[in-house]
């Protein structure tokens, strides 16, 4: 059995990507989809929708935040689900008081399930550069 702050995190993955490649819609428009795909709403899905709603909120600064730690690479070429770990977990690492090292782990773990097999070290050293340079390791 997941971790329910795991399947906060998976759900708001879910959220953004959907969000993302309907060209942005309101947050709420895509998750009330979602909710009827999987069956209504519960906890999970408030919290997941909450927090997809401030990374949608604050998408810019936090692409900006990440692109200050990706080498070689614009952050426009990185791929939809990696794009938006990086946004949830840079968002974790800014805006809450979640450990460094698990924000990190989650992140890895859902690029593991959510995107191909050179993301998640990719992820990993996105966000170990990023938690360094802000202080939270």
């Amino acid at each position: 059995m997941l971790r329910r702050e795991t399947r906060v995190r998976a759900r708001a993955l879910q959220i953004l990507y959907a969000w993302e490649s309907r060209n942005r819609p309101p947050v709420r428009v895509v998750a009330d989809g979602l909710y009827a795909l999987h069956g209504g709403r519960d906890g999970v899905w408030d919290r997941a929708e909450a927090m997809a709603e401030a990374v949608a909120a604050a998408a810019a600064r936090l692409d900006a935040e990440v692109a200050q730690d990706i080498e070689r690479w614009r952050l426009a070429r990185v791929g939809v689900n990696e794009r938006n770990i990086l946004r949830l977990a840079a968002h974790e690492l800014l805006h809450t008081e979640t450990p460094a090292p698990i924000v990190i782990s989650e992140a890895v773990r859902l690029a593991h399930w959510f995107a191909g097999a050179k993301a998640p070290p990719f992820v990993n050293g996105v966000l170990d550069a990023l938690a360094r340079r802000v202080g939270r390791l």
